[in-house]
């Protein structure tokens, strides 16, 4: 099996989580039959720190392959549990033929490269590669080998899809989508989705919205998969409404609990987080927060209405004026990546000499931006006047860089800082799955979310009626129309958690890990190996009925 997407040894967002965390799995199903490819856009300077490159691996066609145009590729092992086989494909050589094959795709599918811009070219160069190196490789295998399968993840893979599906009739394709372009283009440009769902038809929206080529890709891989799928019933829904067909099996994200210390482990792991983030928030605010304060973050892409950090951070502000003097501090941190020129000199400074006191310039901020002007966070974080509010219970510091454990203020792993808080947020309005929920109870912390992720709506409908003592995670259902009662409700659900005893706390964190085992990969990969056997099955039908032919 083939499976190829931007993010195998890129990580970019929560793709990178399914697929790294999934092949520990499917290695123990499958052990190296599977060949994850992805983009080599990677340089001696800056290699990507997960691919381990080894020749020898698949060197029966590695030593031998010829690929057409100049392609090149690197083979190893992808650096995550299981280290399954990888390929990273350099697909500059594309761009040359890229004409040709949108014609192709055209006659032969109906896809309409003519509205082409942005990341369409890039994607489209690297997929049309991936179609090619599966040829190769498959030209090179034992006769014997018959059962193939070739799966593709969003739209930026679709032309791969699409040649292997006109090139080679015995592999068996699945597309996967994880949010569609234009669910994720309505609700990022502030359009309300859920209310007029039956009334948008993708077409048009396309058009409206200047997407005709990403979403035609996405409709044509989607109609000439083997197997469709998508990751949850929200975005089922909406695959079956702007896509024009429903997916034929919702295969949801599981999480990999090998990422997750244990015991003394887990309780180091928190302590260090904790302190560091009081660490820079006194330096930050020149303010000394107690060991009772309660940390809250959030995190993601940077996608401000889409995950709800618009939400999340009215929320803040509305506790920041109602708390009372006898509240507990909320400390609340924005783990959201953003267009960061790298750390605060002053801040830096201040953290490696020890010095706190006075509050820097900006107290709310870790890392310089290109554009202070134009962040939407940022400038949240202005118009509440929370900066000035040096008295108030809510403290909100926004750090808009990888936490990579080399950004050069918190310096330690996103994973190594989930422990450290006291419970998450994620308000979102579109989220298909939902990651950040799920690796927040994985680590025993709690969570809210809401009835508009994917995970959420699996929460909700598996546990009925069960919240946060039960399950660690507080649903909240949330519509086109009701936003302050959201804002409401969450604000509530922090007061709640910020009075628990320590107690209640072990209870909800217990119940929080306790649901991230339910969510486990080992649960989700049967609706994986249902889709691969459908995709196979198909592909057998059509060679049987082109020899009958």
């Amino acid at each position: 099996m083939f499976e190829a997407s931007w993010e195998v040894c890129n990580k970019v967002g929560g793709i990178y989580t399914v697929l790294s965390t999934r092949a520990h799995t499917l290695q123990r199903l499958y052990k190296d039959k599977v060949v994850f490819i992805g983009p080599d856009v990677w340089t001696k300077g800056t290699e990507s720190p997960d691919f381990m490159e080894d020749d020898k691996v698949l060197g029966f066609w590695k030593s031998r392959a010829s690929l057409p145009h100049g392609l090149k590729v690197r083979t190893g092992r992808w650096n995550v549990p299981g280290k399954p086989i990888a390929v990273l494909v350099d697909f500059e050589p594309m761009y040359a033929v890229k004409d040709e094959f949108y014609g192709e795709m055209w006659r032969e599918f109906g896809v309409d490269s003519l509205h082409a811009y942005g990341d369409y070219d890039e994607a489209c160069a690297f997929s049309h590669a991936v179609g090619i190196v599966i040829e190769s490789i498959i030209g090179d295998a034992p006769a014997r080998r018959k059962n193939i399968l070739a799966h593709f993840n969003e739209w930026t893979t679709g032309m791969g899809l699409l040649y292997v599906k006109s090139r080679l009739p015995q592999v068996g394709t699945l597309f996967t989508t994880h949010a569609t372009c234009i669910g994720r283009s309505i609700c990022g440009n502030g359009k309300p989705l859920y209310d007029y769902l039956p009334g948008y038809f993708g077409d048009q929206m396309s058009q409206e919205l200047n997407m005709e080529s990403k979403h035609s890709l996405e409709k044509a891989a989607a109609h000439n998969a083997d197997c469709f799928t998508t990751v949850s019933d929200v975005t089922a829904k909406e695959c079956e409404q702007l896509l024009e067909k429903r997916p034929d099996v919702v295969t949801p994200n599981g999480f990999e609990k090998n990422f997750v210390p244990s015991g003394a482990k887990l309780k180091a792991t928190a302590a260090k987080a904790r302190k560091r983030l009081l660490d820079v928030a006194e330096t930050l605010t020149g303010k000394t927060f107690g060991d009772d304060t309660m940390i809250v973050a959030t995190s993601g892409r940077c996608e401000y209405r889409n995950k709800g950090l618009d939400l999340f951070l009215d929320t803040l502000a509305t506790m920041a004026y109602t708390l009372g003097t006898d509240d507990r501090d909320v400390l609340a941190y924005v783990l959201v990546p953003a267009w960061s020129r790298g750390p605060r000199e002053d801040l830096k400074t201040a953290l490696a000499d020890g010095e706190k006191g006075e509050p820097l310039v900006m107290p709310v901020i870790t890392h310089e931006l290109n554009n202070p002007g134009e962040d939407a966070i940022l400038n949240r974080l202005r118009g509440f006047g929370l900066s000035q509010l040096r008295d108030t219970k809510v403290h909100v510091i926004y750090v808009p860089c990888y936490l990579d454990g080399k950004d050069g203020i918190v310096n330690m792993p996103y994973y190594d800082v989930l422990p450290g808080l006291d419970a998450t947020v994620f308000a979102s309005y579109y989220e298909p799955w939902g990651y950040t929920p799920l690796e927040s109870v994985a680590f025993g912390v709690p969570t809210v979310t809401t009835s508009l992720s994917g995970f959420g709506q699996w929460v909700a409908s598996t546990r009925p009626g069960e919240g946060l003592t039960e399950t660690g995670v507080e649903v909240v259902t949330r519509t086109d129309g009701n936003y302050s009662h959201v804002v409401s409700e969450i604000a509530g659900t922090l007061n709640r958690l910020s009075h628990i005893t320590e107690n209640e706390k072990a209870e909800i964190s217990a119940a929080a890990m306790a649901t991230s085992d339910r969510a486990a990969w080992n649960y989700f990969i049967e609706f994986y190996v249902e889709s691969y056997g459908a995709a196979l099955a198909a592909a057998k039908a059509r060679v049987d009925d082109t020899k009958k032919k």
